[in-house]
């Protein structure tokens, strides 16, 4: 990351509250705004991350989603209004965040991220955020951060539930151990067409904004720092039963 200019006045005040916090302060802001984050999907996920993460002050947010907006979207994927409807949810997202806060630098990218460009997506980020919603783009994501040597917070939702991770395999925990790979949490993709999508299942509106909001704070916690991020710990949430629940697991599958 390059050094940064200083924040202006406007800035000073936005952040007041953030740099306060003695385990974020003046240079953990600088960090959010020096960070360059890529979030894959502008959906039920991606909507709650952008959006906090532009009021946070990152200072660059990719956005990778090659869909549109359509209304039953709107339940969901509030970084969306009424008015974008039929809109690329990347220029939806975009503006969004202008409008939240100008001090953003948005690079859109209308496409699936596949084998043959993500290395190349990622090479201007510095922290990859996995909100897309099918197998393939999960693990094909979770490789690439590992080749890129950058951190993921990965996170998925079911009907009433949810859950998050935090990726860093190219380096050893506390206990000199390495850190596990998203293949030690997941070995295999389940078989097509087992795991519903939203569209065949539902899901409730407001756990993606808890999942969502849940992985931006790490992202947060990656770049400045502060506290401990979700290495090596699944958190999973049960909406129904107001329940969160930590899940430990470990390096099991060989490089």
């Amino acid at each position: 990351m390059s050094d940064i200019e200083p924040f202006s006045s406007d800035e000073i005040e936005r952040y007041a509250r953030h740099i306060v916090l003695p385990e974020i302060g003046g240079p953990g802001q600088q960090a959010l705004k020096r960070a360059r984050v890529l979030v894959i999907g502008a959906g039920g996920l991606g909507a709650p991350v952008l959006a906090y993460l532009a009021a946070a002050g990152i200072g660059t947010l990719g956005i990778a989603d090659d869909d549109g907006v359509s209304l039953s979207n709107l339940q969901r994927q509030v970084i969306h209004d009424t008015g974008t409807i039929g809109e690329r949810k990347t220029e939806s997202a975009a503006r969004a965040i202008a409008r939240l806060n100008p001090h953003v630098i948005c690079r859109r990218y209308d496409e699936r991220l596949e084998d043959g460009n993500i290395d190349a997506v990622l090479k201007g980020f510095d922290l990859l955020i996995d909100g897309s919603d099918n197998f393939d783009t999960r693990y094909r994501a979770a490789d690439a951060a590992e080749r890129a040597e950058i951190p993921l917070v990965t996170g998925a939702v079911g009907r009433f539930d949810g859950s998050l991770t935090v990726l860093k395999p190219y380096e050893t925990g506390k206990d000199g151990a390495p850190n596990p790979r998203y293949r030690d949490l997941y070995p295999k993709q389940p078989p097509a067409g087992l795991v519903p999508s939203c569209a065949e299942a539902g899901v409730i509106g407001p756990v993606t904004g808890v999942i969502g909001t849940l992985m931006a704070m790490e992202a947060i916690k990656l770049i400045t720092g502060a506290g401990e991020p979700l290495i090596g710990r699944l958190l999973l949430y049960d909406g129904l039963g107001a329940r969160f629940e930590t899940i430990h697991y470990a390096r099991k599958q060989p490089r």
